[in-house]
């Protein structure tokens, strides 16, 4: 290994990115939606620390992967077709703007036009005419935040859709309680095994799991 080449410069930015990387990996992917999907289910279930954090955590990450792999390929097809780059900062941010174009068609390809809209004429009425003018829909400050916010959006759709057959057990279970004069049983700790029964009849995690990725083709 030739440390000669690793200047401060290089080490700056290697630590920069390495501390951007979690962030990256959060909001520029289906990691956010998949995790709080993931989340609201555990609660719509009863359900407080099973699945534990780190088995969510997990499984999002898993999905994320399947979901930005064909991302990945077309980055590192662009970053082989460039050639190895020279070391240095600047090379790196060479390398880096020529393989950004197939993250930038995912983010347009699942954020909403009218969110687009909208952080671009907000944009544009805080920046200076002559840079106002040369911003569009697909710079990375416009469709970022318009990415994140269809995401959680599409994340508590899901989760509306996920909490109303539980949620129907639970007024069920509640009436039969209470017509049969049995308040001191809790109506969640009752319900629960049903719950669980209907998860596991409907195949819930191989369900949610297929309906998570098939949103992102």
């Amino acid at each position: 290994m030739d440390l000669t080449a690793f200047n401060p410069s290089s080490a700056l930015l290697t630590i920069v990115v390495l501390a951007l990387a979690p962030f990256a990996a959060v909001m520029l992917t289906s990691f956010t939606k998949i995790v709080v999907v993931l989340s609201l289910l555990r609660n719509a279930l009863g359900l407080q620390q099973v699945p534990p954090n780190v088995v969510l955590n997990g499984l999002a990450m898993v999905l994320t992967l399947y979901v930005m792999h064909p991302v990945g390929v077309q980055v590192s097809d662009r970053l082989a077709r460039a050639g190895a780059p020279a070391s240095g900062p600047t090379a790196m941010w060479a390398a880096a703007d020529g393989a950004k174009e197939p993250l930038r068609e995912f983010l347009l390809r699942h954020s909403a036009a009218r969110e687009r809209a909208f952080f671009l004429r907000t944009a544009q009425q805080s920046l200076a005419p002559a840079q106002a003018a040369q911003l569009t829909e697909r710079d990375f400050i416009i469709v970022l935040p318009a990415f994140t916010v269809g995401e959680l959006s599409g994340a508590f759709q899901i989760g509306f859709l996920v909490f109303l057959p539980f949620l129907v057990i639970d007024l069920v279970v509640s009436n039969i309680l209470l017509s049969m004069g049995m308040q001191m049983l809790t109506p969640g700790t009752v319900a629960l095994p049903f719950k669980l029964l209907l998860f596991v009849l409907a195949d819930g995690w191989a369900k949610l799991a297929h309906g998570l990725v098939l949103s992102y083709t």
